[in-house]
């Protein structure tokens, strides 16, 4: 028999942890969440280091296309819980929104520190109480939860749990997908954790690599063709690393490319050095008799060809381009990038697979482990930066902690 206030554990203190534990407050269940790391929102809190992009504001449709092959399943979660309840959310803290010049969302200040005081303040007043440095172990035979606890292990047993447990990147943060095996071996369907938001190799020369590793390479456009034919696009920027590129253009098409790499063992991605101008006045500028100056110095005054750009140009178009007008017009609209491979998972900014929504009902509770739901990046979808990660973790926080309260009911 339930106890008449019912116990809930949350397991993750990232934001759908956080959110899942607000919801279930709220609702009236005594709540306790529980971290493996010092502090909890950790990730949440580096991820506002440069300014905490917190959500869009583009039209909902565009927004849940962001979410690819899984808006279906995330659709719910943002009809009930969207960019505009999440900003409402932020004010109802004391923290002011704001809309920058890309549609992006940002706390006034834009940083994610103040947001998270207030909200851990209202959480601890709400009676929610915060266990750290509890790193989650499984279940005991008993059905109780275990937990590695500074001073030895612990046991807890809660008429619910919701996991929000995040995806495998970013390990030192406490997303470092050690859960996998502790669900898969109660046998929870769970995808393997790729990363997404993560740059790539490319096999650059050592000239370029010396030369050019850090360089911002601006105001391109970017394309992919994947095997059915779609053609993704992006116009932006991105960066040259020793080992390839990484940055917001490449993170926008890191999925089609990722898997691509995985299906043929690469991926050739077209760079448009110069999105602002026609193929024909390209051609033009390129064709234009150089008299004695040098490519290099022709490419620059003509075409605006410099730096980084004309280096990436030099290192990815081949000879008989460079012989060619037409060939070498053609390359600086459609610069063919060869991409080898991902970074590794734990330098992702976030990662796609986990546990797969077969295993879910539709209040996220494990149909194989009743009273047991999921939330957040351990479930199995992506999404681009640009605010639309944080969205959703939001809203499935919530999501998991209203089935819950809904199972603990009936």
């Amino acid at each position: 028999m339930r106890n008449a206030v019912p116990t809930v554990a949350v397991i993750g203190g990232g934001p759908a942890g956080l959110m899942a534990a607000e919801v279930l407050s709220a609702g009236g269940a005594r709540v306790d969440v529980y971290d493996a790391m010092p502090s909890v929102g950790r990730k949440f809190l580096m991820a506002g280091k440069g300014g905490l992009n917190l959500t869009h504001a583009e039209p909902a449709a565009a927004f849940l296309s962001r979410y690819g092959q899984r808006c279906d399943a995330v659709a719910p979660w943002l009809a009930a819980f969207g960019a505009g309840a999440l900003r409402d959310w932020a004010h109802g803290l004391g923290v002011a929104t704001f809309v920058g010049s890309s549609g992006r969302v940002f706390p006034q200040g834009m940083l994610a520190a103040p947001l998270l005081r207030a909200w851990l303040h209202r959480l601890r007043a709400g009676g929610v109480r915060f266990h750290v440095r509890h790193r989650w172990l499984g279940w005991n035979d008993e059905g109780g939860l275990r937990f590695a606890a500074p001073a030895a292990e612990e046991t807890m047993r809660a008429d619910a749990v919701v996991l929000a447990l995040g995806g495998g990147s970013w390990a030192k943060l406490g997303s470092d997908g050690a859960w996998v095996p502790l669900l898969a071996a109660r046998g929870v369907a769970v995808a393997p954790l790729k990363p997404a938001n993560c740059g790539f190799d490319a096999a650059w020369s050592e000239h370029f690599r010396t030369r050019f590793a850090g360089a911002p390479v601006k105001s391109v456009a970017l394309s992919f063709t994947d095997a059915a034919g779609n053609v993704h696009r992006r116009c932006g920027e991105f960066v040259v690393t020793a080992t390839g590129v990484e940055g917001g253009a490449i993170y926008a098409l890191a999925a089609p490319l990722r898997d691509a790499i995985a299906a043929q063992g690469g991926a050739t991605l077209q760079v448009d050095l110069a999105p602002d101008k026609t193929l024909a006045r390209v051609l033009g500028e390129v064709a234009h008799p150089r008299g004695a100056r040098s490519m290099a110095s022709h490419l620059q005054s003509r075409a605006g060809l410099k730096g980084v750009k004309a280096g990436l140009l030099r290192e990815c178009a081949t000879a008989a381009d460079y012989a060619d007008p037409a060939r070498l017009a053609a390359a600086i609209k459609a610069l063919p990038l060869r991409l080898v491979a991902p970074r590794p998972l734990d330098e992702a900014i976030s990662t796609a697979g986990g546990v797969m929504f077969e295993a879910l009902d539709a209040r996220l509770m494990i149909r194989s482990l009743p009273g047991v739901f999921c939330a957040g990046e351990m479930l199995d979808w992506e999404a681009p930066t640009g605010g639309y990660l944080l969205t959703a973790c939001f809203a499935s926080g919530r999501a998991a902690a209203l089935g819950a309260m809904a199972w603990l009911a009936a």
